[in-house]
């Protein structure tokens, strides 16, 4: 039985969608009460075959419930199961635990002729009302990731929330942007502790003051255009950083695989791409921004001409913009190509070659097809890459333990670039502030073998560019 408490408890009451999203929802609540419906159960019953990242989730939440009422009595049900992990889940802290309420009885449900009970959603609903009125000294909250259902819950007078513990920011403009302008009197301020020192034709500088507290490492820092200074911020330490000049590739002295950068952002993106000692890159940026061009040209100077890495491998989540075209004939690597549009158009850019002609050209796509692997997200479970480089394009799509899954398939010597815009999600349930890509951008900001940035300017056409702006 639910009983209200002194203190400032409330009781969440969990729609399935919450734990198809995250299996550890229950145990997200702090000291607060939580409410599984008998309808949800139901739900998750029928939501846990299959190899999909849902029925996997659910089966997760299930074996989370079984942990749980290990040596529980029908008593102790009755009066709620402490949440208190108990080791269950690694990384979350419940000293302050509330209790989890199963639907033992039925409840006098009583909803307006036009919501009927039979639909599941709309018996979640009656539950919401019949609790709201059995404890009346109980704040009753309803955590859906359902627009609809939260929408219904508010005309009935239910108080509902969407599940915010996913989200890695309060808002996508609070994310990393992996560079930042200095001021133009930065040289003046840092003058009197400034060290510099030149190795292996870059130079360095080692600054002290309050600026370098809000840097990160890798960080790519700059002055105006008018005094032409980029850098990346290698060291630091507390309120001292070493500064390293950025390698200039906008000039046909520093191209990659005959690509020079057109604006400040892909500058940089191309020293973190070429940095041995970078192993995880992400690059975000709307639609001809440059970054699937860029990655592959570094990629392909690395692996054919420099010997740094054995291959590489390129995948992607296939989530359609539109309807599914269907089954696709052929090996896992033909599947994929009508998935690898992107690809195939930036290696055309690529392999451009007036040398030996329609031969010449045909010899050099045969070479490319040999080191560029295309490959399934669906396989790769259990797989190891060493001396890899290995492309994550659309990866927005991702969610954060679908990320960690990938990330984690880099054995020694791979390096893994993510690739994405967060304003093109396709994947249902997932946000701009859920998705796996700013989630992985936000925990590696401050790795000192990552590098991170926002592409903002578009290359690819006035058109594009135009269209980008109106449309």
């Amino acid at each position: 039985m639910i009983q209200a408490d002194t203190s400032s408890r409330r009781l969440f009451i969990l729609d399935t969608n919450v734990l198809m999203h995250d299996p550890t929802a229950l145990f997200r609540f702090q000291e607060h009460d939580v409410y599984l419906p008998m309808v949800v159960l139901e739900e998750m019953d029928a939501g846990k075959k299959g190899v999909s990242e849902v029925a996997r989730n659910v089966r997760q939440a299930s074996r989370f419930l079984d942990e749980l009422m290990k040596d529980i009595s029908a008593d102790e049900i009755e009066r709620g199961i402490p949440l208190n992990n108990r080791g269950i889940v690694e990384g979350i802290e419940t000293d302050d635990c509330g209790r989890l309420f199963f639907q033992t009885h039925t409840l006098k449900i009583s909803l307006p002729d036009a919501l009927p009970g039979s639909k599941p959603d709309n018996s979640i609903l009656g539950t919401a009302l019949a609790l709201q009125n059995e404890h009346p000294d109980v704040t009753v909250t309803l955590i859906s990731k359902d627009i609809n259902l939260r929408i219904k819950a508010a005309v009935l007078g239910i108080h509902g929330e969407d599940y915010f513990n996913d989200r890695v920011l309060e808002d996508v403009n609070l994310l990393f942007s992996g560079s930042s302008e200095l001021p133009a009197e930065f040289w003046q301020e840092h003058s009197d502790t400034l060290e510099s020192w030149q190795k292996d034709g870059r130079n360095y500088y080692r600054v002290d003051g309050p600026l370098v507290e809000s840097w990160n490492i890798n960080e790519c820092v700059y002055l105006p255009e008018e005094q032409g200074f980029e850098a990346l911020v290698r060291e630091m330490d507390g309120t001292t950083a070493v500064l390293e000049t950025a390698i200039d590739y906008r000039g046909s002295r520093h191209t990659v695989w005959g690509i020079s950068a057109r604006n400040r952002e892909q500058n940089f993106a191309l020293n973190l791409l070429m940095d041995p000692e970078v192993d995880f890159v992400s690059l975000v940026g709307t639609a001809g921004t440059g970054k699937t061009l860029l990655a592959l040209a570094a990629g392909l100077t690395q692996t054919l001409e420099e010997n740094r890495y054995k291959e590489i491998i390129m995948t992607r989540v296939t989530v359609p913009v539109g309807e599914d075209i269907g089954f696709l004939p052929g090996t896992e690597e033909e599947k994929m190509t009508p998935w690898m549009g992107a690809l195939m158009d930036n290696l055309e850019v690529l392999t451009r070659t007036d040398v030996g002609g329609d031969w010449g050209r045909a010899a050099t796509n045969d070479l490319l097809s040999n080191r560029i692997k295309i490959r399934s997200m669906n396989f790769m479970r259990g797989r190891t890459f060493l001396n890899k480089y290995l492309i994550l394009d659309e990866a927005q799509n991702l969610t954060p333990k679908q990320m960690k899954t990938l990330v984690t398939r880099a054995g020694p010597g791979t390096k893994v670039i993510c690739l994405g815009n967060v304003a093109q999600i396709d994947t249902p349930y997932i946000t701009e502030t859920s998705s796996g890509l700013t989630y992985v951008v936000d925990r590696f900001k401050s790795w000192a073998h990552s590098g991170h940035i926002i592409l903002t300017r578009g290359e690819r056409s006035r058109l594009a560019d135009y269209a980008s702006e109106v449309l």
